[in-house]
């Protein structure tokens, strides 16, 4: 892949105009790009946002509007602040065993969710602790994640494009005996394939375009509401109960991730990405705490779904043309439209894209992070990155294979143990 030979030399392409965002005097808007690969850039990460998101709101009832709009929201700050295309993605942990446990992780729960992960991290972000332990994500724990991410993602694409099941709300369509979900993956990854360069023909607005046009097609909208204008958004009071569970089943799972992926991580990522970028000043780990908290913090008393950023959302919007903050700012006003104009028509709309098509984003950008581990040098630090991928992909929870790594990471180097 062409994508992983720039990162390799550290050569970034279209990133020259960046250090005018920071000047004094500059206009607002210099430095953000408005284009159609800009805009193909801000649906990279869609594979991996809609199906946690939309399988929370029609599983754990949550309101379409408050979850949008919180994410457009979060987007547009995001994408002013860091000026990159920063993403925006709901936590994963999280998002996993809300859907597995909907009767115990209920919507107050997740609201609950919300407010003490907001809280913790700004704790961490403004008592500088993030930044100590940051320390202990050395870069070949760091690649082990973002392999990890990416073997996840490649594996998680697959399975939907191999899935029986064509639409995640589930409604069957025209033609359920029929390998349609293989037949349309097997095609727009053929037309991404080709289109992964192409400035004038972006792939992410192929393939969303083409998915949308076959979910119709196929009868992806079944008898599924179309009513306009924003559903119900509702004050979340948390019982003790309610913030007890959410932290023991939700938050404990969550918080090695956040700090090993999205702060860590995603720092990690915008520096081999945008090598000597004066922007790079704000893409520390402290400071993607600091945003991750007070975006999470009053958002979770609406009963929003939590969110965070990470190196694999960065990867999908980078991957498919993304290179200022002008890609989280369309995405991020598109979900806001949809959150307060459609509300459940916004949602029906979302569910027509197959999941072929969602499978087909996440395998790319899961192709975008596997090669970041090429910067290591030893065999060492190939054993530590490899181990913890490894042990990521046999056990349901990450932060398992985090700390595991973590510790093997710190005996090795203390040993002075040569592979």
């Amino acid at each position: 892949m062409s994508q992983g030979n720039e990162v390799k030399a550290g050569v970034v392409e279209s990133a020259n105009f960046q250090p005018e965002a920071t000047s004094k005097g500059a206009s607002l808007w210099r430095g953000f790009r408005f284009d159609r690969v800009e805009l193909a850039g801000s649906f990279g990460d869609l594979g991996t946002l809609l199906p946690i998101v939309v399988g929370m709101i029609l599983i754990n009832k949550l309101s379409p509007t408050t979850v949008f709009l919180s994410f457009g929201l979060f987007y547009l700050i995001t994408g002013f602040y860091y000026r990159l295309p920063i993403p925006v993605q709901p936590l994963k942990a999280v998002g996993a065993i809300a859907i597995a446990f909907p009767n115990q992780i209920t919507e107050s729960v997740i609201g609950a969710s919300g407010v003490i992960f907001g809280a913790l991290l700004l704790l961490f972000a403004l008592t500088g602790f993030v930044d100590k332990l940051a320390k202990i994500f050395t870069q070949p724990v760091v690649r082990g994640i973002q392999l990890a991410l990416g073997l996840v993602f490649l594996r998680k694409g697959i399975a939907l494009i191999v899935g029986k099941s064509l639409f995640l709300s589930g409604t069957v369509g025209k033609y359920p005996d029929a390998n349609i979900n293989l037949i349309l993956g097997a095609v727009v990854f053929a037309i991404v394939l080709l289109l992964l360069d192409n400035k004038k023909v972006p792939a992410a607005i192929a393939a969303v375009g083409i998915g949308i046009i076959a979910g119709f097609a196929l009868g992806g909208l079944g008898d599924q509401k179309l009513s306009i204008g924003p559903t119900k958004i509702s004050l979340m009071s948390f019982s003790l109960h309610d913030l007890w569970i959410a932290f023991i089943m939700l938050i404990l799972p969550q918080i090695p991730l956040t700090i090993g992926n999205a702060c860590v991580g995603t720092a990690d990522l915008c520096s081999t990405l945008y090598p000597k970028d004066p922007l790079l000043a704000k893409t520390s780990a402290g400071k993607f705490a600091l945003t991750m908290g007070l975006a999470n913090l009053p958002v979770g008393f609406f009963g929003a779904v939590p969110m965070c950023h990470g190196t694999g959302g960065l990867a999908a919007h980078y991957r498919f043309g993304a290179r200022t903050g002008g890609a989280p700012l369309m995405i991020g006003a598109a979900l806001v439209i949809l959150a307060l104009v459609f509300g459940e028509a916004g949602l029906t709309f979302l569910t027509l894209l197959p999941n072929s098509v969602l499978g087909v984003l996440l395998i790319f950008a899961g192709l975008e992070l596997c090669p970041l581990i090429r910067s290591l040098k030893t065999n060492e630090e190939y054993f530590v990155a490899l181990l913890i991928s490894g042990i990521s992909l046999a056990v349901p929870n990450m932060a398992w294979a985090f700390g595991i790594g973590i510790v093997v990471d710190l005996f090795i180097r203390k040993a002075g143990i040569k592979i």
